[in-house]
């Protein structure tokens, strides 16, 4: 058996993501077919698909030819978090915008269809959701016009079922509701405190309403700005790219009418920036790992 221990970088994950981050090579549903086989386990225990890592967890796989062919020696670029027939969600990285700019750099969507093409899945990405350049974490991406078309109207009707971390100054109350209106509009945001540092805190934060650049904006209006936001009452932090607002977990409908819920693991560039403000790494995954299992 091979045997993998799992890291705060894989805290959060769905078991099936992790063995797609393992063997990237891999058809869509081999992962899968591994787990339901047996041939990879949970602490030595048979697990289900979306069951979720979390640090100190240990997975193991059955050793095969195939299997061993197909292990890659360093994880993709691009971070599936969960793959089916119409679309692929993934931790967006803060500081990659989400389409092609003036400036020809990088972008998620190409980034996404270059990776589909390397695998020889080659299609065409249409974003359901988006992420500002400085926000990391969970972008649903269609993989059909039809398929957009699906979770577009479902995000215009329902929207989608959202929760972010936020690291932000200084020390809020430990729970709130903000109604402001933005743009003319009734807006409402809410948060929990999860930990507190030195001159900051970590929140849980959920959008009810969508307005634009709205977690921003409303933490900055009740004087606790999210960390590196510099429009929105904030500081650059050198050495941070783009801002500390991850999207943490989403739900959704399937087409097959199942509530898929996928969490976003937060990137080392977030954790030490955590542990840098005096959040001790243990209370804060034990506290992310309560938000994944709602």
């Amino acid at each position: 058996m091979l045997t993998f221990d799992i890291t705060p970088q894989d805290h959060c994950r769905r078991l099936e993501s992790f063995l797609r981050t393992l063997l990237p090579q891999a058809p869509p549903g081999y992962g899968r077919k591994l787990i339901k086989s047996g041939a990879a386990r949970l602490n030595g225990a048979i697990a289900t698909p979306d069951t979720f890592l979390g640090v100190h967890d240990s997975v193991s796989l059955k050793e095969s030819a195939t299997l061993k062919g197909l292990l890659a020696e360093a994880r993709p670029l691009l971070d599936i978090l969960y793959e089916d027939s119409h679309m692929v969600i993934v931790n967006k990285p803060a500081g990659l915008p989400m389409h092609r700019t003036a400036e020809q750099e990088a972008n998620l969507v190409e980034q996404g269809m270059e990776y589909m093409a390397w695998r020889n899945t080659a299609c065409k990405l249409y974003p359901v959701n988006r992420l500002d350049r400085g926000t990391s974490g969970t972008v649903i991406l269609a993989k059909s016009s039809s398929s957009a078309g699906l979770y577009g109207r479902q995000v215009k009707e329902t929207g989608l079922d959202k929760l972010y971390l936020a690291l932000v100054r200084g020390i809020p109350d430990e729970s709130g509701i903000i109604t402001e209106p933005l743009d003319g509009k009734e807006s409402e945001t809410r948060y929990t405190v999860l930990a507190k540092g030195s001159g900051c805190s970590l929140l849980a934060v959920v959008p009810i309403s969508g307005r634009m650049h709205q977690i921003r904006r409303h933490l900055e209006m009740i004087g606790h700005p999210v960390t590196g936001d510099k429009r929105y009452g904030s500081q650059v932090l050198p050495g941070l790219t783009g801002f500390a607002l991850h999207s943490f977990r989403t739900a959704l409908t399937t087409p097959d009418g199942d509530t898929l819920v996928v969490c976003a693991p937060l990137r080392d560039e977030f954790l030490s920036l955590c542990h840098r403000c005096g959040i001790g790494q243990d209370e804060l995954l034990a506290a992310v790992g309560g938000l994944a299992r709602g």
